[in-house]
């Protein structure tokens, strides 16, 4: 775990860093500084009306009766897409656009599933599920072999 975080708060900086020092060699310092503000004002511009978009579609299907998960691990890509549009970089305007774009963020939607399903096997995530007037009830295994409201222990 640390060395994902030296990764992500050292490493990552210091690349990007120096991506923009060569792009500010081949463009210039002002266009790269605009390159970075024009990134960031319609990072948040396109974070923000994409966020209204998963928040409605997981408000649609919560009053349909159905549990939200796609939409809301849409919301989770937007909202990390849009931080990662906010914190100059290039690596992190390309990760942040294609978490925030519809068409594009898809492959972050199946990774996390695939391995939320993998670790709920494993026994690694533990899940509770209760219903109005009723006490939780611990489970583990495969969540999309129960259906909603049946969380016993295998």
């Amino acid at each position: 775990m640390l060395s994902r975080l030296i990764l992500v708060f050292v490493l990552v900086p210091l690349l990007e860093l120096a991506i923009l020092l060569r792009v500010g060699q081949f463009i210039g310092l002002t266009a790269t500084i605009g390159l970075v503000v024009a990134t960031g004002i319609g990072g948040a511009f396109l974070a923000r009306q994409q966020g209204v978009r998963a928040l409605q579609a997981v408000q649609q299907e919560l009053a349909a009766g159905q549990l939200p998960g796609r939409s809301l691990l849409d919301g989770l890509a937007v909202l990390v897409g849009g931080a990662l549009l906010l914190t100059p970089g290039i690596l992190t305007d390309v990760l942040g656009f294609s978490l925030v774009l519809p068409f594009s963020r898809g492959w972050l939607r199946s990774l996390v599933q695939r391995s939320l399903e993998r670790r709920v096997r494993a026994g690694e995530v533990q899940f509770s599920v209760f219903g109005p007037g009723e006490a939780p009830r611990t489970g583990r295994g495969d969540l999309g072999t129960r259906p909603a409201g049946r969380g016993e222990e295998p």
